[in-house]
């Protein structure tokens, strides 16, 4: 089972392990959305690393901000109930998607928030109950994001905060 540990997105990359001095990671990316993505060899993303100080400086900001989302998102996990997480979760995708309406499935949900599929139609169906969200075989659409950012747990606000999303 996959257990949700961070969102990248246009904000984003991948490969902080290279920037860190190894090739390996211990985590594995699921893409989940469409859109376009920009891809480099880890040869040319190296020396360009060690000749710009710049660049240097915005991927260390970047590390410390991926380290606050997962140190965040896992006390999130351990701590907060399902619906509030849930909410959390579908507004970090919407920042990254730039969209209220995307393809999430069910047992995607669960196994970024290390719960059963139940829990998750429970917590989806009451998000739906209040008219914050509409739910349909894996098609979301976010009905009120207001009140969803107010259902969601201060976790959601934190990472948003230390990402300087808007």
């Amino acid at each position: 089972m996959a257990l949700e540990i961070g969102l990248v997105g246009r904000e984003g990359m991948l490969g902080i392990p290279i920037a860190l001095g190894t090739n390996d990671s211990p985590v594995r990316a699921l893409v989940q959305g469409t859109g376009t993505a920009l891809r480099m060899k880890s040869a040319h993303f190296l020396r360009e690393f060690r000749r710009s100080v710049p660049l240097q400086r915005e991927i260390h900001r970047y590390i410390h901000e991926r380290i606050v989302q997962i140190t965040q998102t896992a006390a999130c996990n351990r701590f907060h109930l399902v619906e509030a997480r849930l909410a959390r979760w579908l507004l970090m995708t919407r920042d990254r998607m730039r969209s209220d309406h995307f393809r999430l499935t069910q047992e995607l949900l669960g196994s970024m928030l290390g719960v059963l599929r139940v829990a998750v139609t429970k917590a989806a169906s009451s998000l739906q109950q209040r008219k914050l969200i509409s739910y349909r075989r894996g098609n979301i659409s976010i009905l009120d994001g207001q009140r969803l950012e107010a259902t969601a747990c201060r976790c959601y606000q934190v990472v948003k905060n230390g990402l300087g999303h808007t």
